[in-house]
C-alpha cells in the first residue's frame, strides 16, 4: 500500500534559499504546501545557515512570501555560531565579528566582548555571511588569525541562491581566509547536525522529515542527525549530481517540488539486480548504468539512484557511471 510522504512523519525542517524562495520570490507552490502542514497536523521549522538577519526578520520576510512562519519555528548558523565559539574560548574572551549585527549581537549574548580590529589582537573570529563585506574585513580577519587567533565558520555554503543566479556564498569567503592564511576554521550550522537536532527538539517532532536543495548541507546535515532526508528540485541540485553523491549526502527521497510532500511516493522494488521505480527500471553493469524509462522521469532517476547506490553501498565511486538510456 502506498502512503504520501508526509503520512510518514509529524513535523518537517525545511531550508530556506532553494526551497521556499528564490532571490526575493517565492518558489511556485510552495508557500501554499507549507501552509498545509498545520491543518495535516505536521509541525514546522525552518533551518537556515543565513547568519546575516534574526529569527524575527526572517519570519517576518517568509510571511511576507506567504509562508507561515514565527520568530520560534526558525533556526539559524549565528546562533550556533556563537554557540560554538562559546564553548572554545572563556567567558569575557574578546572576538571580531567578520559578518552582520545579527551575529555580533549573538557572539555578545554568549557573554563575550565584541572588538573591532583596531582594538587589538582578538582572542577569537567568527565569520559569517553579510552582503557588506569586503576585502577590508576578509583581510583583518587575516591578520588576527595569523596572530593566533581561533577562527569558527557559521557555515560553509559555497554558493548563494539569487533571483539572477548563484551568487558567492560564506563557503566562498571563508575559503579566500583560508588560502590567505592556510588555517581551517571550526564550523557551525549544516552539515553540522545540531542545527537539525535544535530544532526537532524545540518542535517536538520525534519523526522529522528534513527538505533541503543542497546534498552537501541540507542532505549531509539530515542525513548526520539520523533523519529522514527528502532533496526537493528546486534549488541547486538535480537528480543527477544526487546519483553521484558521495554516500553520506544521499537523499532518502527526491521530489519535484514541496507540494509533492501530499502525493504518494512510489516505491522502488528490486528484483534479481534491477531497480524499479514507477514504470522505470535500471541495472548496473560494471560503469554502466541503463535506464529502461524516459529522461524526463524522476522515476527513472529514483530508480537509477537506488541501482547505483545498491552497487556502491560504501562507497562513492571515483567514475560516474555511464548513463544509457533504452526507453524511445
Amino acid at each position: 500500500m502506498t502512503t504520501r510522504l508526509i503520512d510518514n512523519f509529524d513535523g518537517v525542517l525545511a531550508d530556506l534559499d532553494g526551497v521556499v524562495y528564490t532571490g526575493p520570490s517565492a518558489i511556485d507552490g510552495a508557500t501554499e504546501a507549507l501552509d498545509k502542514l498545520a491543518g495535516e497536523g505536521k509541525s514546522l521549522a525552518y533551518v537556515t545557515n543565513n547568519a546575516s538577519r534574526s529569527s524575527e526578520e526572517v519570519a517576518a520576510h517568509l510571511r511576507e512570501l506567504g509562508a507561515p512562519a514565527t520568530a520560534e519555528q526558525v533556526f539559524g548558523s549565528a546562533l550556533a555560531g556563537a554557540e560554538l565559539l562559546a564553548r572554545q574560548v572563556p567567558a569575557g574572551a574578546t572576538v571580531l565579528v567578520v559578518g552582520s549585527q545579527v551575529l555580533a549581537d549573538s557572539v555578545r549574548k554568549q557573554g563575550l566582548v565584541v572588538i573591532s580590529a583596531s582594538d587589538g589582537q582578538p582572542d577569537a573570529v567568527i565569520q559569517g555571511f553579510a552582503p557588506s563585506l569586503g576585502w577590508k574585513d576578509l583581510a583583518e580577519a587575516s591578520y588576527a588569525i595569523q596572530a593566533g587567533a581561533l577562527w569558527v565558520a557559521t557555515n560553509l555554503d559555497m554558493t548563494l541562491p539569487q533571483e539572477r543566479g548563484f551568487a558567492p556564498g560564506n563557503g566562498a569567503l571563508v575559503a579566500a581566509i583560508a588560502t590567505a592564511t592556510g588555517k581551517t576554521p571550526l564550523a557551525a550550522g549544516k552539515p553540522e547536525p545540531a542545527l537539525f537536532e535544535t530544532a526537532a527538539r524545540h518542535s517536538g517532532v520525534e519523526r522529522p522529515l528534513v527538505v533541503g536543495d543542497r546534498l552537501d548541507t541540507d542532505i549531509l546535515g539530515g542525513n548526520r542527525a539520523g533523519m529522514d532526508t527528502v532533496l526537493v528540485l528546486t534549488g541547486v541540485d538535480s537528480p543527477q549530481t544526487a546519483l553521484t553523491a558521495r554516500v553520506d549526502e544521499r537523499p532518502k527521497y527526491m521530489i519535484r517540488s514541496l507540494g509533492e510532500l501530499y502525493e504518494e511516493y512510489p516505491a522502488i522494488t528490486a528484483d534479481n539486480g534491477a531497480y524499479s521505480c514507477g514504470d522505470a527500471t535500471a541495472r548496473v553493469s560494471g560503469s554502466k548504468l541503463s535506464i529502461d524509462g524516459r529522461e524526463d522521469d524522476l522515476d527513472s532517476w529514483r530508480a537509477a539512484c537506488a541501482a547505483w547506490w545498491a552497487a556502491h553501498p560504501d562507497t562513492t565511486p571515483d567514475v560516474a557511471p555511464e548513463i544509457v538510456f533504452t526507453a524511445a
